[in-house]
């Protein structure tokens, strides 16, 4: 008898390597961007697309911040146009980032989600930077 876990079967191997390859396209890890920016090696700008009071609170040192509502084509036309971003927000509870991506890629720029967010950068015990 299958729990339910196994009642609807996994994947087969080649659609869940497309899925989890895809989702990679799209999402990156707090660990992930912490190393990068930590080694020096970052090649993407980090936004915050937060409210300048939620920014100032706390957020990623390396950071920019634009709230997702003021990605605009003049707004990031400082930005070459193979600038890829890698956009977060609070956390799992918010949409911000979601909102920022999309706003980003009808602009024609690569990004990827920092999945977790602020929230997820704390559970890795990184720590905040505060002010702006």
């Amino acid at each position: 008898m299958a729990t339910s876990v196994t009642e609807i079967p996994a994947a087969v191997p080649a659609e869940a390597l497309a899925h989890f390859e895809a989702r990679l396209r799209f999402e990156t890890d707090c660990w992930d961007v912490h190393e990068a920016l930590a080694g020096g090696a970052a090649d993407f700008v980090l936004l915050d697309v937060r409210s300048s009071g939620a920014f100032a609170a706390g957020h990623i040192a390396e950071a920019a911040n634009l709230r997702h509502a003021s990605i605009t084509r003049d707004e990031m036309s400082c930005y070459p146009a193979d600038t890829t971003f890698v956009v977060y927000c609070a956390g799992p509870h918010c949409n911000g980032a979601n909102k920022a991506a999309v706003r980003l890629a009808r602009l024609g720029y690569g990004v990827k989600e920092m999945i977790g967010g602020v929230t997820g950068w704390l559970d890795e015990s990184f720590t905040l930077a505060k002010g702006t």
